[in-house]
């Protein structure tokens, strides 16, 4: 489904020009889970903004279900990414004023999704992801665990192919943690929702079918967890 051939990744800095991903070449199957690990630095930020489509200023070919996309407009790409990829920060990123509903809904806007199946779609999102008549509620009024929730929630809401996960659980006490990983591994079993999870926590990684070690813009090693 994702192959990613010979990619290289330079970033200029004044004069300096910096060498952030060397030669990576990576293959993801439909339906995998994959875990990503590697210290501060390693590019592993880099790595995800070109696998869900957000920077194209690489060398090298990504290729999605056999397409290459880097030349597609910028338009034509963000359809692509609302479309393709689902989204989970450490952080949420919800918009604190709004609604948990009006949360969820946003990439159905985008879609251009009515409301009355917006909402439908949302409410029966929220329960599969275990959160019972919270939609009119606002972040804050909600826990870690909760809001993180509702973010996963976001990010399948569009049935996408597949979910990049950055630190996801980073902000979360171990029991929480626990609860969020076997959602998500519930999601790639029941719905083969492709995963690809950024981590710094080994028993997080240990979730995943293989884990991929960046260090120094490169791939260490592949390691097969299960």
């Amino acid at each position: 489904m994702i192959e990613l051939v010979d990619i290289n990744r330079h970033f200029k800095n004044g004069d300096e020009t910096n060498h952030i991903l060397k030669d990576i070449n990576i293959d993801i199957k439909e339906g995998e889970f994959i875990a990503i690990m590697g210290p501060s630095g390693s590019g592993k930020s880099t790595l995800i903004n070109i696998l869900g489509f957000i920077d194209r200023g690489y060398e090298g070919d990504y290729l999605f279900n056999g397409e290459n996309y880097k030349k597609s407009s910028d338009n034509h790409l963000a359809e692509i990414r609302n479309k393709t990829v689902g989204f989970v920060f450490q952080n949420f990123k919800l918009i604190q004023n709004n609604t948990i509903l009006e949360n969820v809904s946003i990439p159905l806007v985008y879609a251009g999704m009515g409301s009355q199946a917006r909402k439908e779609r949302v409410t029966s999102t929220l329960h599969d992801v275990g959160l019972f008549d919270k939609e009119n509620l606002v972040p804050n009024k909600l826990s870690g665990g909760q809001q993180q929730r509702v973010a996963i929630a976001r990010a399948i809401i569009n049935q996408p192919k597949f979910i990049i996960a950055d630190e996801p659980t980073g902000a979360l006490d171990s029991k929480t943690s626990k609860d969020i990983m076997e959602l998500f591994m519930k999601l790639n079993k029941e719905h083969n929702t492709t995963m690809i999870l950024v981590t710094h926590d080994r028993k997080v990684a240990d979730k995943a079918d293989r884990i991929i070690h960046i260090l120094d813009g490169r791939v260490q090693r592949e390691e097969v967890v299960k």
